[in-house]
């Protein structure tokens, strides 16, 4: 008896290993498959096939920023370059700089250290070598619409032209989606692209050229400025009789070559293939008059949408992503740094340097959640063999 039992025990031992097998088989299959009764068989589950098949363990960062402005992109080199992690950076602009680069690319900074003034475009120069450096993949053009959970806390992330996928996300968006504010009237915005401009960025494309400038904040005055001693002729217009622009720069304005028409609105804007010429209108009178004009740059302000960041279910304040001392929101593995972040027990300002430190503290705790045994402190740079 005993000898059967020996030839006999290596039988049910199998058999016991294959039901065990196929047990936990037809549970996967089940968690990850339906059963077509037309086919015969089991396919993925629509929900699961990216968890399944498109989403391999090099397809997963350790970390994704939103957001290609200063404070995106110093976080993209401390995340590659201080912290080892895999780095992907996403920007809706087809170019790195955010707002420096949209909106005052050739303006000096002043309050950078180290630098005791630097153009903005030099400054997302240097931002951009010092992250590029490391291995940080760069993803341009393309606007992030939705964040959801997959298994394993892996952050799903789908863009208007793809799908990525995270361990946590930092949210470095400026003052969140912004596109400049377009005037009302036809006539100017068929000419769109052929000498009237929402956005500069080359001031020397202007040298030599008449140019009318419309808008009366900083973006109006300081580009009435920067241009006065390039172009042949700047004629700023505003619809107000105040000016809204930083009060050393408005009294620089009145002591400029720039002839200023206030309060004047644009009527009507004439070319064909292009600008050729303004008529503008006081809008307390009503007198018209009419200037030869090559390039009419239009500086109305931004539209910003932050939306979007509520309808992931993220704490918002004023429009600002709501963070704690650690950068941390109220969505796991989500972090906010910069101008969109507004810590509650910490006082906000909306400085580029602010945004350099925020970036700092919060991948050094996104390194923290995905490895608990990793200290948040980095070290210090002079101690690593960087490049």
């Amino acid at each position: 008896m005993s000898d059967t039992f020996t030839e006999v025990r290596p039988l049910i031992l199998l058999r016991y290993f294959l039901t065990v097998y196929l047990t936990f088989h037809d549970l996967a299959t089940l968690k990850y498959s339906v059963y077509d009764k037309a086919n015969n068989a089991y396919i993925p589950r629509k929900d699961k096939i990216s968890r399944m098949s498109n989403n391999t363990i090099e397809d997963v960062y350790d970390i994704t920023i939103i957001g290609a402005g200063p404070t995106g992109l110093f976080a993209a080199f401390y995340a590659s370059g201080m912290r080892s992690m895999k780095t992907k950076i996403i920007e809706a602009l087809n170019n790195v700089g955010g707002q420096l680069t949209v909106l005052y690319p050739d303006k000096y900074i002043y309050d950078v250290p180290g630098f005791p003034k630097i153009l903005a475009k030099d400054l997302v120069r240097q931002l951009e070598y010092q992250a590029f450096s490391y291995n940080v993949t760069r993803v341009l053009g393309e606007r992030v619409e939705e964040l959801s959970y997959l298994d394993d806390r892996i952050i799903r992330l789908k863009t208007d032209k793809n799908i990525h996928y995270t361990r946590t996300v930092l949210i470095c968006g400026g003052r969140g989606f912004f596109k400049p504010r377009k005037l009302d009237n036809p006539s100017v915005n068929r000419l769109e692209g052929k000498g009237v401009y929402y956005q500069v960025r080359d001031k020397w494309q202007f040298q030599g050229k008449h140019v009318m400038i419309v808008g009366g904040g900083d973006s109006a005055v300081d580009w009435a400025l920067e241009l006065k001693d390039i172009a042949s002729q700047v004629v700023l217009i505003h619809r107000r009789t105040e000016f809204r622009a930083h009060e050393g720069s408005v009294l620089e304005l009145f002591h400029s070559p720039v002839k200023i028409m206030v309060p004047y609105e644009v009527r009507e804007a004439y070319g064909h293939d292009k600008l050729e010429s303004v008529l503008i209108f006081n809008n307390k009178t009503g007198e018209e008059a009419k200037f030869k004009v090559d390039a009419l740059i239009l500086q109305l302000g931004y539209e910003i949408d932050s939306s979007i960041f509520r309808r992931w279910g993220l704490e918002m304040i004023n429009n600002h992503i709501k963070v704690n001392g650690r950068m941390e929101t109220n969505l796991p593995g989500v972090y906010a740094a910069g101008d969109i972040a507004y810590p509650v027990d910490s006082i906000k300002l909306n400085l580029i340097v602010i945004g350099f430190a925020q970036a700092a503290i919060a991948v050094n705790m996104a390194k923290n959640y995905i490895d608990p045994r990793s200290s948040i402190f980095p070290g210090h740079s002079s101690e690593k063999r960087m490049i």
